[in-house]
């Protein structure tokens, strides 16, 4: 999906929910937010999102895929499992859908604790180190360590981040 069919299926959300008299927030992260905020990318597969109420949200998705011809779960919540706590702003505040995105500080965090090869991965992580002006592996770490406990940071996330930063 590119940065304008997301937005147009975002909108379309809002407008089924608006049709079912329902009031909706949706967090958005991964490849969705790094296309729409950071155009880091033409594209991603889905949209990878926390969202309330889920089942409402979830049905209207459903409407918008058979409409658009999508994968039934182009809208997902698999990432929920991986969150903690962390600021998140507002990206669109539409009638019926609030659309919020992490601060890129917990999105790197969260890139970087993934570490993920065959990914858009090294390239998100380098444009938001980029954006927060970050300077060393040791200030990725930390910021890294802000959000996740140590014992939950595998050595491969270390080699990672020391191999964008060509150590």
């Amino acid at each position: 999906m590119t940065k304008q069919e997301i937005k147009q299926y975002l909108y379309e959300l809002d407008e089924e929910l608006r049709s079912m008299d329902v009031k909706g927030e949706i967090c958005l992260y991964g490849g969705a937010v790094m296309t729409l905020v950071y155009d880091a990318r033409p594209d991603t597969k889905d949209v990878d999102a926390i969202f309330r109420p889920a089942d409402k949200i979830r049905d209207a998705a459903r409407k918008i895929a058979r409409a658009h011809g999508l994968r039934p779960d182009w809208l997902n919540d698999a990432v929920k499992g991986f969150l903690v706590p962390h600021n998140q702003r507002i990206l669109f505040d539409l009638a019926n859908l609030k659309v919020y995105v992490p601060e890129p500080d917990y999105l790197l965090a969260m890139k970087a604790i993934s570490a993920r090869s065959n990914t858009m991965d090294a390239e998100d992580v380098r444009l938001l180190i980029d954006q927060l002006k970050m300077k060393s592996v040791d200030d990725v770490l930390d910021l890294v360590e802000k959000y996740y406990p140590r014992e939950q940071i595998k050595p491969a996330t270390q080699f990672f981040i020391e191999e964008l930063f060509g150590q």
